[in-house]
């Protein structure tokens, strides 16, 4: 629902003065705007997945008859979409972050946003809006998850992917598609690819370091190289995800000479699954797991994770999570990797 909730009983409360105990500290005053609304001391609140995380909403005053409505700012299609209205005696909820989030509600000018269990689709931009006839104001905190994109591609090749299967395709190896800022942030930390791929907004891109022929040219400057918005449903191409680490969950090798279906049932064994690709990631960037193993995935690829590069496993100069591709299923050449939450 995107309308504003009519609530019944509104909070009739004189506002007191403006000099209250919410002050912010000397020498940061609050812009001239926000006459109701505490300017965040740290618009970037930083999480894990599965953690509890708080958005902070203050106000230093309580209008008559206001309302104060959180919404998430969608970079797939740049809605809005509304969590929650309260005026401050009652509150509905909205959407799927409904289930899991509140108001935390700690004195009665507390209007700040508790998100439980969150998820990688939580990241984002939010808006915590006072909602007071002419005097409506607003202010945006943004959620980070610390996080690791990667490219992704099907067992079929290269661009197979329209928008829509890009965007599942992520999510089935526990991750989803990057946003273009987790993109750069990538590429300003060494992710080099030649292929283009779809991100959350359904623009097409491909980050390059070393500028080459055949990832358009050396003469070409290192940079985050764009397609632009392509058609989602006719134009394919490889994918980027983003995935970050799971509170309580490990990633672990099981050594042997498996076929993949064996591989699925050694980690069932162990009481665990078999490691989505996005998870072997998050192992290797946030765990440091360093194998020099190949090992069988979810997807029906095989992977393992190097943060030593050394001359017996690759010889790439590089750390990374390196690839024999998609092998006959019915090999009995490698172990698998497997994934456990406690």
């Amino acid at each position: 629902m995107h309308g504003l909730l009519v609530l019944g009983c509104l909070w009739l409360l004189a506002a007191p003065p403006v000099s209250s105990i919410f002050q912010r500290p000397t020498g940061t005053p609050a812009p001239p705007h926000l006459q109701y609304l505490l300017e965040p001391l740290h618009p970037t609140v930083h999480t894990q997945r599965g953690a509890t995380a708080t958005l902070p909403c203050v106000l230093r005053a309580l209008p008559h008859n206001y309302r104060v409505k959180w919404s998430k700012v969608e970079p797939a299609n740049y809605r809005e979409n509304i969590i929650i209205i309260t005026n401050g005696l009652y509150h509905k909820n909205y959407g799927p972050l409904s289930p899991r989030v509140r108001l935390r509600h700690s004195h009665r000018y507390d209007a700040s946003l508790t998100i439980t269990d969150v998820t990688l689709e939580d990241e984002g931009r939010y808006r915590c809006q006072l909602v007071n006839g002419l005097e409506d104001e607003s202010i945006s905190l943004t959620l980070h998850l610390e996080g690791i994109v990667f490219p992704y591609q099907p067992s079929n090749g290269r661009y197979k992917f329209n928008y829509h299967e890009a965007k599942r395709a992520c999510e089935q190896q526990d991750s989803r598609l990057a946003t273009y800022q987790q993109l750069y942030k990538a590429w300003t930390e060494g992710l080099d690819w030649c292929n283009a791929g779809w991100i959350l907004d359904g623009t097409v891109h491909y980050p390059i370091i070393n500028s080459r022929e055949p990832c358009g040219g050396r003469l070409l400057l290192p940079g985050v190289r764009t397609y632009g918005a392509r058609d989602k449903q006719k134009d394919r191409f490889d994918a980027f995800c983003f995935t970050s680490s799971l509170q309580g969950s490990q990633v672990y090798f099981i050594r042997g000479h498996l076929n993949f279906k064996e591989a699925g049932q050694a980690c069932r064994n162990h009481g665990a699954a078999i490691a989505k690709v996005g998870q072997l990631y998050s192992a290797w960037k946030f765990s440091q797991l360093d194998r020099c193993d190949g090992g069988w995935l979810a997807d029906g690829s095989v992977r393992y994770p190097i943060t030593i590069p050394r001359e017996r496993c690759g010889g790439l100069p590089d750390p990374g999570v390196r690839s024999f591709g998609f092998p006959s299923k019915e090999m009995r050449t490698y172990g698998t990797y497997c994934f456990l939450r406690k």
